[in-house]
């Protein structure tokens, strides 16, 4: 509590956190101003039935749910950083610009990432506009009225872009993280209030029992992301002159979700690919366009095959991104060439295959984890019978994670102002 108290104590932290809390509350003011011609009964009987869309809801920061100008927000970016990433596997000067040229590296290929974004946000609002046209969620537009809509909407995407990235300048959290955290926990209160309202005696046990398995489900997921395995590390000792240098011991710790939520949004991107597909065909085919989101709606409805493949999407982008994020045969590179080597195990290959199958190990556990938060819906769902309250695991899995993760960078603040005091 007195570490809670000093974050107001010190004045240059705590108007960050106002200036962080105004640049949300701006955000939620966008959210809420929808687009011209939106029939509020069809939309939102048309969120009801399609569960993918409340998943992009997510990530558009709560925008979507109201068709607002921010309906896209921070999605076209993340798309882009998926399509960025994949590129680093497919080109090798991009995985050398992104890996091996430092922080200027990483700040051209952030760079290519916010230009890449103006086109999928022109082209998702276009098509998903045109896909709701169709649904007869709004009125059909006339030409100017549509690309009117579509450049607002491209623009409030870059706004939400601008707005989160200020957030991240005030180093109080991610601002793309934070965002996403604004639009699920604006979700909260209408949740409550439904829940409430198809409350009766015997549901008493089933609510007491989601109120249970959610504190146990957070308990999980902070002890996943703060999980980790620690490999000893030792330095040959080294004499130059009189001095002698090295022969410290260290560790090199490997986490068990080194994926984070990442592998969440790539199975969440691949299971709205046909929905975006549509989006893509209805600009030449609004007929064809209704029939794969169609198709995709009853996918969706299909809870076993839609939670299995769901879980292996989850399982295998784990995997996928851990190999990206954690390469061994560069860490054993880096580690033999800076003096350093693992005790018992011979510097080179051998540590090599070492790290490897350690982290083979521990990203199993991770994949099925994270597998198992994704499909919870639908277990939870399918043990009560009860649609009404569900839990949510990828939304507690970004609470979670992105509430540790703005802890973390508010406490390294505290500690460097500890050696200055507390003014």
């Amino acid at each position: 509590m007195e570490r809670f108290l000093q974050i107001f104590k010190v004045k240059e932290l705590r108007n960050k956190i106002l200036i962080v809390l105004g640049l949300l509350v701006a955000y939620r003011v966008l959210a809420a101003i929808p687009i011209p011609g939106v029939d509020a009964t069809a939309l939102q009987n048309y969120f009801n039935s399609n569960q993918l869309l409340g998943f992009l809801n997510f990530f558009s920061g709560g925008g979507l749910a109201n068709l607002s100008v921010v309906m896209l927000g921070v999605g076209p970016y993340i798309t882009s950083t998926i399509v960025m990433q994949l590129m680093t596997i497919i080109f090798p000067k991009m995985k050398a610009m992104y890996y091996e040229e430092g922080a200027r590296g990483q700040a051209k290929f952030n760079q290519y990432s916010r230009l890449l974004t103006v086109p999928f946000a022109f082209v998702q609002s276009y098509g998903f506009l045109s896909l709701l046209i169709s649904q007869g969620v709004i009125a059909r537009p006339d030409t100017f009225s549509l690309i009117r809509n579509v450049i607002v909407i491209t623009c409030g995407s870059m706004i939400a872009l601008w707005l989160g990235e200020m957030i991240t300048e005030e180093k109080v959290g991610n601002g793309i993280s934070l965002i996403i955290l604004a639009g699920i926990i604006s979700r909260i209160p209408s949740s409550v209030g439904l829940a409430l309202a198809s409350y009766t005696a015997q549901l008493l046990t089933a609510y007491i029992g989601f109120i249970i398995v959610g504190l146990l489900l957070i308990a999980g997921i902070v002890y996943l992301n703060e999980g980790e395995r620690k490999i000893p590390v030792a330095y040959a000792r080294r004499v130059r002159g009189t001095k002698m240098y090295g022969g410290a011991q260290s560790y090199l710790p490997l986490k068990v979700n080194q994926a984070g939520m990442i592998p969440l949004i790539f199975a969440i991107s691949v299971l709205l690919m046909p929905q975006f597909l549509a989006q893509l065909v209805v600009l030449f085919s609004p007929t064809w366009g209704l029939k794969i989101s169609t198709f995709a709606q009853g996918f969706v409805a299909n809870q076993l095959y839609y939670g299995i493949f769901y879980f292996l999407l989850v399982f295998i982008f784990t995997y996928f991104y851990t190999a990206i994020t954690f390469n061994p045969e560069e860490v054993a590179k880096n580690l033999q060439q800076s003096g350093g080597f693992v005790p018992g195990i011979r510097p080179g290959e051998s540590t090599e295959k070492y790290f490897h199958g350690i982290v083979n190990r521990i990203t199993f556990f991770g994949a099925a984890f994270l597998g198992i938060i994704a499909i919870l819906p639908i277990i939870v769902q399918a043990v009560s019978g009860i649609s009404v309250v569900t839990i949510s695991g990828t939304a507690l899995l970004i609470v979670v994670a992105v509430a540790l993760e703005t802890m973390r960078q508010v406490d390294s603040q505290l500690t460097v102002r500890e050696y200055e005091g507390i003014e």
